[in-house]
């Protein structure tokens, strides 16, 4: 063969295509659509096409909800142990320590004073990226710092949550959590001290049975799982097909559960009236 022709050939080789690097696209789970990332996240961390909202961690949901460069952190010192020396596939010393070095966080709770929107508030929320978001002491005790400094400073009081409910490796000691954090409202309550209870997909167990659901006012994302037990046990408990979309916002906001559905990029301005509106 000629060197002509193995030029020819050469040139007629197929070009290996350029690599698209991973994660710059992902399939929503509430239309099956491929999504640009960087257009999801600039979205609020919603679909574009459908309006799904993703879970997102409890950094990004400050970020979303004070005003820039407002949130100031507290009670950050408070770190998890393990009094029971609880085990399962492992020990929950070593699960614990995995988490904090995947997220970042000591615990999955993160609280502070912020601004929303000009309003001053106490603000605490949920870490779905750390243990699924379950309240163990450390949770129990920040939310219930957080409610007493609520009621310290009369600011309005806003948690936002999102958890699988009472951490079990923390048995009893996380299922005291939920009187602990009942009993700091209850004496917010009697201070009038005002509280936004905001729930996010998912709020269950020992949360939503406790403080998520004590809210004056109760304001949930769209289409949010919210329930003490999930349905497939509810279903196989009580034998019954379930009605279409049960335990979901909107369902509970036709029973009366829940007093808002607002869609993330008209949460803030939901919380700044209704703050207005306590405030007259």
């Amino acid at each position: 063969m000629t060197q002509a022709a193995t030029r020819t050939w050469t040139e007629l080789k197929p070009q290996r295509k350029a690599s698209v690097p991973e994660g710059l696209w992902l399939r929503c789970p509430g239309c099956g659509q491929m999504i640009y990332r960087k257009q999801m996240e600039a979205n609020l961390h919603v679909c574009p096409e459908c309006q799904h909202h993703f879970r997102i961690g409890a950094t990004e949901r400050v970020r979303q909800l004070a005003d820039p460069g407002s949130f100031e952190a507290m009670f950050t010192g408070l770190t998890p142990t393990d009094p029971l020396k609880f085990r399962d596939l492992k020990s929950y010393k070593d699960r614990l320590l995995a988490e904090q070095i995947k997220s970042g966080a000591s615990d999955a709770a993160v609280a502070g004073t912020c601004f929303v929107k000009g309003r001053a508030a106490m603000l605490c929320v949920l870490d779905l990226s750390f243990m699924m978001g379950s309240m163990g002491s450390v949770v129990g005790e920040t939310v219930t710092r957080s409610i007493e400094a609520a009621t310290q400073r009369s600011l309005p009081l806003i948690i936002v949550s999102g958890s699988g409910g009472a951490r079990m490796q923390e048995s009893g000691l996380s299922l005291m959590q939920m009187a602990k954090t009942s009993a700091a409202l209850g004496r917010h309550d009697d201070a009038g001290g005002l509280f936004i209870s905001v729930l996010t997909d998912p709020t269950t167990g020992g949360v939503t049975a406790s403080f998520a659901m004590l809210g004056d006012v109760i304001v949930a994302e769209p289409k949010a799982l919210i329930g003490f037990a999930g349905p497939r046990v509810i279903q196989q408990t009580i034998r019954q097909e379930l009605p279409e979309g049960f335990q979901r916002s909107e369902y509970l906001l036709k029973a009366g559960m829940v007093d808002r559905v607002a869609a993330r990029a008209e949460l803030r301005s939901e919380l700044a009236r209704v703050i207005d509106y306590a405030g007259k």
